[in-house]
């Protein structure tokens, strides 16, 4: 068997390596891969954490609100630092929550703000709580006009 690898440049190693990339890993690959266009809803994602926001920081108005540059800067910063997990397009992906959905379009800015500087760890969303505060109330900033506001 190691004549024929050898005969076609391949060492065991490298089969194995290529299996893995073509059953495992290619297919988990794929699955992370942000969707393209459309939003999905999935009944897993779960928004239980916007819940759990206390009062006084869901009152929290955020002080960039409507400032084209912060929505800017928001916009790089998402791609930078969010959008390998929720998707360029905010759509959601295996590994992060749609964001274009009505749970986040309901959602006060302070309740968001919250939300990036707390994270969700049990849900795999990390701490931002290391971004300057300026930089999160951008994020913010760009989400809320990505989802637009309740009317």
């Amino acid at each position: 068997m190691n004549t024929f690898f050898a005969h076609c440049g391949m060492t065991i190693g490298g089969v194995a390596a290529a299996a893995l990339l073509a059953f495992g890993m290619g297919r988990t690959w794929a699955q992370e891969q942000p969707d393209s266009g459309h939003h999905e809803h999935r009944s897993s994602w779960d928004y239980t954490a916007l819940a759990r926001v206390p009062e006084k920081d869901k009152a929290r108005q955020n002080p960039l609100e409507g400032d084209p540059d912060a929505i800017a800067a928001g916009e790089k910063l998402f791609m930078q630092h969010c959008a390998e997990c929720h998707g360029e397009n905010l759509g959601g992906s295996n590994r992060g929550i749609n964001l274009m959905g009505e749970e986040v379009r309901e959602a006060t800015p302070g309740a968001l703000f919250w939300i990036l500087t707390n994270g969700v760890i049990r849900r795999g969303m990390p701490v931002w709580s290391r971004l300057p505060e300026p930089q999160r109330w951008q994020i913010v900033a760009f989400l809320k006009s990505a989802v637009g506001e309740v009317k």
